[in-house]
């Protein structure tokens, strides 16, 4: 079956890409979540689902955190931090708010696969997390065929997403040990108004 063979190639090819990420990556990335006053997260689609999954767990950790773009985020601040998620780092919408934050003087955390993107030149931190590869992209099914290079059968950006979700749910259980954090801790921030 199809779904055998594309759950394993996913789990797989996130295996892969998140084994990338350098430990020195993720102390830079904890360290400066830790010690700003307020991050904010954004992304679009579904890298937006993922920032606000992120958002959710940095409120567990009582950190203050707010997904831009909600009636109820504040104005960004030097003192700040935007993590900003984008397969390309190359997303309009992604790319201005980004550069709004920089011009303010906050601290810019990439999420994409591109780290020479636009946002990737605007970030103070990039983590990498590798999506498609150019290959791909390469219509010419022949060619793939005879060069031994086969197209994943994750649909789209799935591989970056399921990624980021993984990354960013490890770099929780970082913050937990850093901060002191028990899931006890965290869930008794946890709503109750469901």
């Amino acid at each position: 079956m199809i779904y055998d063979d594309a759950l394993n190639d996913i789990i797989e090819n996130v295996t892969k890409t998140t084994k990338n990420v350098k430990d020195e990556e993720v102390t830079q990335m904890t360290k400066m979540l830790e010690d700003v006053e307020n991050i904010f997260v954004m992304g679009l689609g579904r890298s937006g689902l993922v920032a606000r999954a992120f958002a959710m767990r940095l409120m567990h950790l009582g950190l203050s955190v707010y997904v831009v773009g909600e009636t109820t985020t504040p104005a960004i601040c030097e003192n700040d931090c935007l993590l900003a998620i984008s397969g390309s780092g190359e997303t309009s919408h992604i790319i201005s708010t980004t550069e709004i934050a920089k011009g303010i003087g906050s601290k810019i955390i990439a999420i994409t696969s591109y780290p020479e993107s636009t946002l990737g030149k605007l970030s103070d931190i990039i983590i990498q997390l590798q999506g498609r590869t150019k290959i791909d992209a390469e219509n010419d099914y022949t060619s793939r065929q005879i060069s031994g290079m086969h197209q994943t059968l994750s649909p789209m950006g799935t591989i970056f997403e399921i990624s980021a979700l993984i990354f960013l749910d490890s770099i929780i259980a970082q913050m937990m040990d850093d901060l002191g954090q028990t899931e006890k801790d965290l869930k008794a921030r946890h709503t109750v108004l469901e």
